[in-house]
């Protein structure tokens, strides 16, 4: 057995002098060699890495990471997705077969907090990318926010939400008198739960 000391790390690790005799004389190679033999000869399996950025510049960084991945054929083999998820400011998400490549992926690119990515599992992942339509989150007397149509930026109270046709009958709260109206719940966020729903 040979023991190799990785770039100033404080342990040993014993490879096999086979393995130095085949030519796998830089230390990657050995390691990449021997985490392929412990998957049976193929890649490990991916796993998800969250990286973090400036807030506001998720976008930017993922398309100078994709730039990077697309220019070099071990990143492309190596790396297989980028997510930016919307609700999740300040950071993003890399698919790679191990956190070393996320980190030659990421070296050196601007606007990126140089923390070391941290793994991340899929069920923490997924709500970010299956998004649940608003009409599930609302019950009647929540305090929501229209976004979009001619009351667009005004407050309103949900008195009653018809979950099959997706649409939600309104108090607004701005206005003289009690007016109800009726709009698609696509055209509304939630501002604030009610108490009875909690």
């Amino acid at each position: 057995m040979a023991k190799i000391r990785l770039n100033n790390a404080s342990r040993l690790i014993d490879f096999p002098e086979a393995n130095l005799k085949m030519g796998f004389w830089d230390v990657r190679n050995v390691m990449r060699k021997d985490k392929y033999l412990r998957y049976g000869g193929k890649r490990p399996p991916p796993s998800i890495f969250s990286v973090r950025t400036t807030v506001g510049q998720e976008r930017n960084v993922a398309s100078l990471i994709e730039s990077r991945v697309e220019s070099d054929e071990e990143l492309r083999r190596e790396i297989k997705a980028i997510l930016v998820p919307e609700p999740l400011s300040g950071y993003l998400c890399v698919e790679a077969t191990g956190p070393q490549f996320v980190d030659m992926a990421t070296k050196g690119i601007k606007h990126l907090k140089q923390t070391p990515p941290v793994k991340v599992s899929l069920s923490e992942v997924e709500r970010y990318i299956i998004m649940k339509p608003v009409v599930e989150e609302l019950d009647e007397e929540d305090i929501v926010e229209i976004v979009g149509g001619p009351f667009k930026d005004m407050k309103a109270r949900v008195m009653r939400v018809d979950k099959a046709k997706g649409e939600v009958t309104l108090e607004l709260l701005e206005a003289t008198f009690t007016l109800p109206i009726t709009i698609h719940a696509d055209y509304v966020k939630l501002v604030e739960k009610s108490k009875k729903g909690e």
